[in-house]
């Protein structure tokens, strides 16, 4: 067991794996902190922490079932010669939902803000069930979070063989997840234009998926790319407001 965990190759198979992981987790932190800024102050920690979790069970259950996962790409039927299969059909509806989610929200921010802000702290909300909020947020976050990880699972099995390995490398993207959830959900609560550009890139994401499920394939390197470019400019944008005001 021990030669195991210390051979080279176990090692570079984690890490890489690891960072993959990471990388397609972004996808969930920024749909929950999202999602979670538009609650309650006094569950938004909390749902972010259970979405979180709740990424990592679902993760870790289809990867323990992984007879079933692979047997989700087997034809299910054919639509004008098109093969669909099950994981077509779940990223084809995780995607429409994740570009319903997304285009909603920009809405909410850039045509609503004043409405959406006064929804928020009234206290038609306030009278309302804490856990039925609560529940609502994490119904929603489960739909993704099933979507996300079916795609997670599906790449660690074409890179890495060993189950443990795969196990692994999910828990440390989710720790790492946890460690930066509130830091990016806080930033992104701060910054609107932040928020408008990562909700820009979920409906980015959604299309991929919808493309996948048709069996268009879009490297993801290249979405991945082209989204921190545009974070880099908007930060330098950022700083460049705030040097402004601190001048004035």
């Amino acid at each position: 067991m021990l030669q195991f965990i210390l051979d080279p190759n176990t090692i570079i198979a984690f890490l890489t794996l690891a960072a993959l992981e990471i990388v397609l987790g972004i996808d969930n932190i920024i749909f929950i902190s999202v999602l979670a800024n538009r609650l309650p102050l006094e569950i938004r920690e909390s749902v972010r922490r259970f979405g979180l979790l709740f990424a990592l069970i679902t993760r870790v259950l289809l990867l323990l079932s992984l007879s079933w996962v692979m047997s989700l790409t087997e034809t299910l039927f054919a639509i004008h010669n098109q093969e669909i299969s099950g994981r077509d059909l779940i990223l084809f509806f995780g995607g429409l939902f994740l570009l319903w989610k997304a285009s909603k929200e920009i809405y909410l921010e850039v045509e609503a803000e004043e409405e959406t802000a006064k929804e928020i702290n009234s206290t038609s909300l306030r009278s309302k069930s804490i856990q039925k909020v609560f529940w609502g947020a994490i119904l929603q976050i489960g739909v993704l979070d099933m979507v996300f990880s079916l795609d997670s699972v599906i790449t660690a099995v074409g890179l890495v063989d060993e189950i443990s390995i795969m196990i692994a490398a999910v828990l440390m993207s989710v720790f790492f997840m946890l460690l930066a959830a509130k830091s990016i959900s806080d930033f992104v609560h701060r910054h609107p234009s932040i928020k408008v550009l990562a909700l820009s890139f979920l409906m980015i994401v959604g299309l991929v998926l919808i493309a996948e499920s048709l069996n268009v394939h879009i490297p993801k390197g290249y979405v991945y790319f082209a989204m921190a470019f545009s974070l880099s400019v908007e930060v330098l944008n950022i700083r460049a407001r705030n040097k402004k005001k601190v001048s004035k």
